[in-house]
């Protein structure tokens, strides 16, 4: 069978050394935990338009949303909170569009960290944007230090949910690097696991074939935690499941034309600096 294409979104990174230039790019972690689980990664860089992604969208078999900085919160009509780190409008833009397109087309979404809250962005929900100065009652979601190994807590996964299918119904240990969360869980999803002090870790949408989010980063955790390994597997083995493959399979050529990719977007250039 042929390997599915998992398309994954990137952020803005500066080159440290001069001449400035501006970077396409996301962790390694990610193509390799899509890798390893037997898909194709196609890293989906920004700057392309709406007619590229959906010339995208048709030609892929998943989309993986990774983590990043902050969302922008005007997304979900709030203003900005004090503490909000740095955001990227243009990646916010292009990931949500993307987002949007997948669910419209089935395509199987795996969302982490960030991604996990893109999503729920996406579908009509909303986020706490500091978790220490808007949830009192919270543990500690990352760690004061950036440069210090991140945090880590338990999670509590609802036995009945396809997450428990996948890794198991916990309870469980996860890395932790966030300080936003989701708050107004969107219409359509449902959460699914849970942090030990209430805030939502793990989404899914019943009605879609696999579209789950989680809160943590299991790309970090997949060389020494089966249970990882097994949603990465879990999430290929959907795109491989893809009821358009077939279709799509046989034609001659399902390789890109620059054309398709439409007009460029609008780009801006920063650095960045944020969560994973």
């Amino acid at each position: 069978m042929t390997a599915p294409l998992i398309g994954i979104t990137t952020a803005h990174r500066q080159r440290r050394h001069p001449p400035p230039v501006t970077l396409a790019a996301i962790p390694a972690t990610y193509v390799q935990a899509v890798a390893q689980a037997g898909g194709v990664p196609i890293l989906i860089p920004l700057g392309i338009g709406e007619e590229g992604l959906k010339a995208l969208v048709d030609r892929l078999d998943g989309l993986l949303l990774p983590g990043g900085e902050d969302v922008e919160p005007g997304l979900y009509g709030e203003p900005p909170h004090p503490r909000l780190d740095k955001v990227d409008p243009e990646r916010d833009r292009l990931e949500i569009t993307v987002t949007r397109l997948a669910l419209d087309a089935r395509l199987p979404i795996l969302a982490l960290c960030r991604g996990h809250q893109v999503l729920n962005v996406a579908l009509g929900g909303s986020l706490y944007q500091d978790i220490p100065s808007q949830w009192p009652e919270a543990i500690v979601h990352r760690a004061p230090n950036r440069r210090e190994p991140g945090a880590s807590h338990l999670i509590t996964v609802d036995a009945g949910s396809r997450l428990a299918q996948i890794i198991g119904p916990g309870p469980m240990v996860v890395n932790s690097f966030h300080h936003q969360a989701i708050k107004e869980l969107a219409p359509g999803l449902v959460a699914t696991a849970w942090a030990p002090d209430g805030l939502i870790e793990a989404v899914e949408m019943p009605d879609h074939p696999f579209c789950l989010g989680v809160q943590w980063h299991p790309e970090e955790m997949v060389q020494d935690h089966p249970p990882m390994r097994a949603l990465f597997r879990a999430f290929v083995a959907a795109c491989q499941n893809d009821d358009r493959r077939p279709t799509r399979e046989g034609t001659e050529d399902r390789g890109l034309r620059t054309a398709d990719l439409g007009p460029p977007a609008q780009t801006t250039t920063r650095p960045l600096t944020a969560d994973r």
